[in-house]
């Protein structure tokens, strides 16, 4: 409900039980806002749920309308029995990705693993991969 679609992002647009919309704020006070200017603009969206958007004149606005767009996308997937992510804070691993390796690939991927002291593959391949992108 972007400001720029004429819709207000101060209020939700339909009801939620309260119970509900009071986990939803809760929830959605956790998770990480990434913000940027542009066309004399600042937007926003959400790390743990980067299709929730919004905008704002002033970075304060744009925070609290992205923070209400959250609160009520939560709130939506609470309703429908759905768990929201969990905040980007606690560094749960919940995305996976697959690669396909030949059989030596693994078996070297494997022994590497063990040599540097990892419990497996995945551990040893996300911290070599990561240390060579830095921060």
């Amino acid at each position: 409900m972007s400001s720029k679609s004429g819709k207000s992002s101060k209020a939700i647009d339909r009801p939620f039980d309260p119970d509900v919309l009071r986990r939803a704020r809760k929830i959605a006070e956790s998770y990480q806002i990434v913000i940027q200017f542009e066309d004399g603009e600042y937007y926003g969206r959400g790390v743990e749920l980067p299709n929730a958007m919004n905008d704002g004149k002033t970075p304060d606005e744009c925070v609290a309308a992205t923070r209400d767009i959250l609160t009520t996308l939560v709130a939506y997937m609470l309703e429908n029995g759905e768990t929201p992510p969990p905040p980007a804070s606690e560094n749960k691993r919940t995305e996976q990705i697959n690669i396909r390796l030949t059989a030596e690939e693994k078996l070297r991927l494997e022994e590497a693993a063990r040599s540097k002291g990892f419990r497996g593959v995945s551990d040893f391949v996300r911290t070599a991969s990561l240390s060579t992108l830095g921060k």
